[in-house]
């Protein structure tokens, strides 16, 4: 669950730490940060989306990834994956998430420095109810055409990590 006083590890332009800041000050200055996003594939292929809860600080109301979430001070994306993942959905990945790749934080992705995972999973969701509205399951060629249609619906890091995910396979 969100919480302004939360630490986040600040980092620079290599994504190394260079400081620690309360969450409310790193998001209000614009500083470099970290996070995971978790892109949750079903045995057919398709994609679980999560609708972000209306009071949400950042992206209210909008679709995205499976799993988003900030590091904790002094974690490492993969634990952050798991974590976030269990925190979210309810469940713990049987298997690690595996690393597709990793964005540079830029504006799209609100200057946080993401890596996105990739898991599989046929069993229960279960969303965490004061961080997600909805969840539902989307075919590639589908949410093509619904981003195509209402780009506005989506947070833009979706939009970037699904533009870098089709160019990468």
């Amino acid at each position: 669950m969100q919480n302004a006083a939360e630490i986040f590890d600040v980092v620079d332009e290599k994504d190394r730490v260079i400081d620690r800041r309360p969450r409310a000050e790193v998001h209000r200055l614009g500083l470099r940060h970290r996070a995971v996003h978790v892109l949750v594939f079903n045995a057919g292929g398709e994609l679980l989306l999560q609708k972000r809860a209306p009071h949400k600080d950042c992206n209210p109301g909008l679709w995205d990834t499976s799993v988003g979430g900030h590091l904790q001070s002094g974690e490492e994306y993969a634990a952050a994956a798991t974590r976030e993942t269990a925190e979210e959905l309810g469940f713990t990945p049987v298997d690690a998430p595996e690393l597709l790749f990793k964005l540079d934080a830029c504006a799209e992705t609100g200057m946080e420095f993401i890596q996105v995972y990739e898991l599989h999973h046929d069993g229960e969701v279960t969303p965490q109810e004061s961080e997600i509205d909805q969840v539902r399951w989307v075919g590639a060629a589908e949410l093509e055409r619904w981003m195509a249609d209402r780009p506005q619906a989506f947070t833009s890091s979706l939009h970037l990590i699904w533009k870098t995910l089709a160019g990468a396979r």
